[in-house]
């Protein structure tokens, strides 16, 4: 190996240890940190040009996510989802139906937009009724993190591992949806009955319910305008437009109001997950430019991964080690040599997403409730995640895997 090669590959494995880790020990790096400084390093030490990494870097997929998140940020602030929130539950007079109600609520927002911001939006709402019931919140939150990762696998919005995909493969969003849409509903229907078995003493017992959400400020004029941009962001991604350009031009016209102050929609928006994203396709660009010989493909190729069950077991393993996002993109390289590509790439985007329930760690989704639940003094531990968590991975992928490999 040449000097540039083993300097591409010493940056991109101390990069994806460093983001698995989340820290490195004696500095205040982050994984979005972590990855802009991998970016620098291949620029400074050689495997890229500036110019090189400036066009590594997906726009496209930049551009989707920061339109959605606006877009996300304004229903937030304007009050919409927690007056959507309050009259769907407000309906729900028994456990199981809450659990349905919050299993569809959340898996059904975030198949449109991003699941991370939806469990941001959901996990308050679903803590202050089930504790003006008097229940037990574990299983309610559970389902919240496990809908929002099995909605979200049925578009190219629904989470930012999708996003990439979908900028990559260049996949359609109505053929996106199509393939995966039965998966995501599938998903749903297992978050309900994995979590009713699992929790059933809470599902047992009736008393007095009758769930009510205090309302709180809403911007009427702002709800009905996000509510017609969200509408016809979805008549765009489903006819054919760029997603990216829609997303855009949906974010700028919600910032186009004299009620809602531009600071608080800036806020919301997660520009760290905009750097790590920035910092890994440089990364990765500067390892497949050194690393990645015709030999080291034909490789690659030799352990079958163009197999849907030995990919999506593949996807599963290494979504859990590294996370999500950077796994897509170490498959990046290898997939277009694949027989058939679209098929590859929607088992990674199933598999990347769905393989986020198998632990509480397992994806941003689940962090953020648990994050949110403790801050609000219900801890979810890692083995009541996990009762659930792990069967509903395994139903899950297997019928998603069968499914595209039938299909």
């Amino acid at each position: 190996m040449t000097p540039t090669a083993v300097a591409a590959l010493a940056i991109l494995a101390l990069t994806y240890i460093g983001v698995a880790a989340g820290r490195i020990p004696g500095l205040r790096l982050d994984r979005a940190g972590i990855a802009f400084l991998g970016g620098a390093a291949m620029i400074a030490l050689g495997p890229l040009s500036l110019e090189e990494a400036l066009r590594a870097i997906d726009f496209d997929t930049i551009a989707l996510l920061l339109g959605m998140m606006i877009v996300v940020a304004h229903l937030k602030v304007s009050g919409a989802f927690r007056g959507l929130g309050g009259l769907v539950i407000e309906h729900a007079h028994a456990p199981f139906v809450l659990l349905v109600t919050v299993t569809a609520l959340a898996g059904i927002l975030s198949a449109f937009l991003v699941n991370d911001a939806i469990c941001l939006v959901m996990t308050p709402i679903v803590m202050q009724v089930v504790r003006a019931l008097g229940r037990n919140p574990l299983p309610y939150l559970v389902a919240t993190a496990t809908a929002s990762n099995c909605g979200s696998v049925a578009t190219i919005t629904g989470n930012p591992q999708n996003m990439v995909i979908g900028a990559i493969s260049k996949i359609s969003y109505p053929t996106f949806t199509l393939v995966l849409a039965p998966v995501a509903v599938f998903g749903l229907v297992a978050v309900v009955a994995v979590v009713w078995l699992a929790y059933r003493t809470e599902f047992a017992r009736d008393g007095d319910f009758q769930p009510h959400l205090k309302p709180g400020r809403m911007h009427v004029g702002q709800v009905v305008k996000a509510s017609l941009v969200c509408a016809g962001l979805a008549v765009a991604f489903f006819a054919g437009a760029p997603p990216a350009e829609a997303a855009l031009l949906g974010g700028a016209i919600l910032l186009f109001t004299r009620q809602i102050k531009p600071y608080r929609i800036y806020r919301e928006i997660d520009g760290p997950l905009l750097i790590l994203f920035a910092g890994l396709f440089i990364v990765v660009a500067g390892a497949e430019k050194a690393l990645l010989t015709p030999d080291r493909i034909a490789m690659a190729k030799s352990f079958g991964l163009e197999m849907p069950w030995r990919l999506s077991l593949f996807m599963a393993v290494l979504s859990n080690i590294v996370s999500n996002v950077p796994a897509v993109l170490i498959l990046r390289p290898f997939i277009p040599t694949f027989p058939d590509p679209q098929r590859a790439w929607l088992v990674v985007a199933m598999a990347s997403t769905l393989a986020g329930n198998l632990t509480l760690l397992g994806s941003v989704a689940n962090l953020i409730v648990a994050e949110r639940a403790k801050a609000e003094g219900t801890p979810i531990s890692f083995w009541a995640y996990l009762k659930v968590g792990l069967p509903l991975t395994l139903v899950t992928l297997a019928a998603g895997t069968a499914w595209l490999t039938w299909r």
